[in-house]
């Protein structure tokens, strides 16, 4: 079991920590010693996964820009060779180019040096091999060996530099040339204008190596520049400022479209010609139409926040189904390849966070990759005399949405913040107008009709945090005000909540 120390550096299926001094109060723990510690500990838990020596493992390590990045990598690797691994050192890259190692390189195994868009002063590492990224448990595991200091018996290994997004690159190149079928395949993308924020994350290769080398005008992209002190906005397609950031580059260079990634580049978002978002609800459901175009009457797992229009949209415009999941990318992606097991087709995984895995990129969640069919699409929907907008025309958006975060203050918040759940479940059955949604898989959902406040809310637990998250939707002007009122009566009577 892991003791507070190895405790907090656990995020799902990440490993997450203070990497660099700058923020008061936040010391310094992903330390040199601990790095290594849990470097160690993957070797061991991947010599069991792959059922090889440590010898005869291929490891690829990469990292994205942020400033703690190349001295952990720098430990990583140093780690792993020191145990006999065969390392291949690809210096500044995005998520999912690592996992794609496995399948391009025939690696064993990768690590990613990344904190997603959390703050400069964090970092982290991500591991992945041919089955994917790894889950909770296997995270715990390789804390565990950290924490008692295990190590892999020391041998002799290798390191190699090793360019692999130049290879990541020609590959999304390849996909965009076969998809638009355009006359000039050397160039499809001749005569379209799409910009890139990059938020100064590893993503702004996509406009210099991907998109431009195929005839595409990037002029107006923005923050490509890789900056670990991330000067400009969060790289994070759920941040305002980064949104704004990219409509209006759209906007003052007259795009045809707007693409834009976090910092490791596993999460993507888009914004149309008009300069209006291709975010959250709206990517899902153009992701949907993108899935489901071959695919019809497959599943569609998102998570439990997506609003009452998508679910219309997907069941009733696009005729797929829609399954509502627990939040967290690898919840999604694991019901998905849970239904997949189980002869249901589940063609696409998804978050309104941005994490999308479709089942023909081997349930990756790539930013770079969603946005790359994003861009097809618009190609083949130009030949057409077609927008990207038109796709969405019958998605129905809420009138007014809202989040709360209710802060958990009792020490034990997971079991405290079931208990106020189970209670409001239980108090909700017996309130006139309260519908309990039937297909809701994690916290509590609830509708409302016309006359008290037309719309819905979601009460759960965060996924990492001691906080409920509260989001409210209405189609009605002032009805999430009114629901909002009815939650917040029944939770203002609750110990060991903050509100």
């Amino acid at each position: 079991m892991l003791n507070e120390t190895y405790k907090i550096f656990k995020s799902g299926t990440d490993i997450r920590g203070v990497a660099s001094e700058g923020v008061p109060g936040e010391a310094v723990n992903l330390t040199d010693e601990v790095v290594a510690r849990m470097a160690a500990g993957f070797v061991l838990w991947a010599e069991q996964k792959v059922c090889k020596p440590a010898s005869g493992l291929t490891i690829s390590v990469g990292r994205d820009c942020r400033i703690s990045g190349e001295r952990i990598a720098n430990t990583v690797i140093k780690t792993l060779s020191a145990a006999g691994v065969k390392v291949y050192d690809c210096g500044l890259s995005s998520t999912p180019s690592m996992f794609m190692t496995t399948v391009d390189f025939g690696c064993d195994a990768a690590v990613q040096i990344t904190a997603s868009h959390h703050p400069f002063n964090r970092n982290g590492l991500k591991f992945f091999t041919r089955s994917g990224g790894l889950d909770g448990k296997d995270i715990e595991a390789i804390l565990e060996h950290a924490q008692s200091d295990d190590k892999p018996a020391p041998a002799q290994g290798s390191v190699e530099a090793v360019n692999y997004m130049e290879h990541y690159a020609a590959h999304l190149r390849d996909i965009i040339c076969r998809g638009v079928n355009a006359d000039d395949y050397a160039h499809p993308l001749k005569g379209f204008h799409i910009v890139v924020d990059a938020g100064n994350g590893a993503g702004g290769f996509y406009a210099s190596d991907v998109l431009e080398p195929l005839g595409a005008d990037t002029t107006g992209s923005v923050c490509l520049e890789p900056d670990g002190m991330f000067p400009n906005h969060i790289p994070n397609p759920e941040n305002e400022k980064a949104m704004q950031s990219i409509c209006s580059a759209v906007l003052a260079s007259k795009a045809d479209l707007g693409v834009i990634f976090d910092t490791d580049v596993d999460r993507g978002g888009a914004v149309d010609s008009s300069g209006s978002e291709i975010n959250r609800n709206r990517l899902v459901a153009l992701a949907a139409c993108l899935a489901l175009e071959g695919d019809p009457g497959a599943t569609v797992v998102t998570d439990s926040i997506t609003s009452t229009g998508l679910n219309e949209f997907i069941e009733q415009h696009l005729g797929g189904k829609h399954y509502r999941y627990r939040r967290g990318y690898k919840n999604v992606i694991n019901k998905a390849l849970e239904l997949t097991e189980q002869g249901i087709s589940a063609p696409l995984a998804i978050e309104t966070s941005g994490h999308a895995a479709m089942k023909e990129n081997y349930y990756l969640d790539d930013g770079a990759y969603l946005c790359t069919r994003i861009i097809i699409k618009l190609a083949q929907l130009r030949k057409e005399g077609k927008t990207l907008e038109s796709l969405l025309a019958d998605l129905k958006e809420p009138v007014e949405a809202l989040e709360l975060r209710i802060r958990i203050t009792d020490p034990d918040f997971r079991t405290a913040g079931q208990r106020v759940i189970d209670e409001l479940e239980a108090y909700a059955l017996q309130q006139d107008g309260w519908h309990i949604a039937p297909d809701n898989r994690e916290g509590i959902r609830v509708s409302f009709d016309k006359n008290n406040g037309d719309g819905w809310f979601l009460l759960r637990l965060s996924v990492h945090d001691p906080i409920l998250p509260l989001n409210i939707e209405s189609d009605s002007q002032g009805g999430v005000e009114i629901i909002k009122e009815k939650v917040l009566a029944f939770l203002r009577e609750q110990s060991g909540l903050a509100l």
